[in-house]
């Protein structure tokens, strides 16, 4: 299967990104096929809502969302990762997710996995991010949640290497 995974933090080798690396490597160890994507390199621009893609298909915006939307539409499995900023998902995730508009159709079928970091402890930190991310599963045709990882009560760089949620990334991706 095609996996794409699609890291949305800011910090290379933040927590969410290392989850990231984690579910990747197991996926590639159980043979699938797996791309990252690291949204802190990619230009990406809000959705205008201009519904100019309502015509063509076609975003107006001329930026890496041209890149990236193909390897969302072929991929079997997606991994959408997040840290947690006030309780909700980080503004590089909700561009990728609003700017979908286009054609979020297309994004069917998929099996949908999550990675959550927050340094709240508690898994409640992560409920509104989980909220936004079965919101747009809720737009996009037969979408399967698939699981769900939650790094939470990990603050500075490096903390999730101790926390259970680095081997059960792993275990994650093995498993699909």
């Amino acid at each position: 299967m095609k996996v794409l995974v699609i890291s949305s933090s800011p910090r290379k080798g933040g927590n969410s990104d290392v989850l990231c690396d984690q579910f990747a490597k197991g996926a590639a160890e159980a043979g699938h096929q797996v791309e990252k994507v690291n949204l802190r390199e990619k230009n990406l621009s809000p959705c205008r809502a201009c519904y100019g893609c309502v015509k063509d298909h076609v975003c107006v915006i001329r930026d890496d969302m041209a890149e990236i939307f193909p390897k969302l539409v072929a991929a079997d499995v997606i991994v959408l990762a997040s840290p947690v900023y006030f309780y909700s998902l980080c503004s590089q995730m909700k561009m990728l997710i609003d700017r979908c508009l286009v054609e979020h159709t297309a994004i069917s079928g998929k099996q949908f996995y999550f990675i959550i970091t927050a340094a709240d402890p508690l898994h409640e930190a992560g409920n509104g991010t989980l909220a936004a991310f079965r919101g747009f599963l809720r737009c996009l045709p037969d979408a399967k949640e698939a699981g769900v990882i939650y790094g939470t009560g990990t603050w500075d760089k490096g903390d999730v290497y101790q926390h259970p949620s680095y081997i059960q990334a792993y275990e994650m991706g093995k498993q699909i």
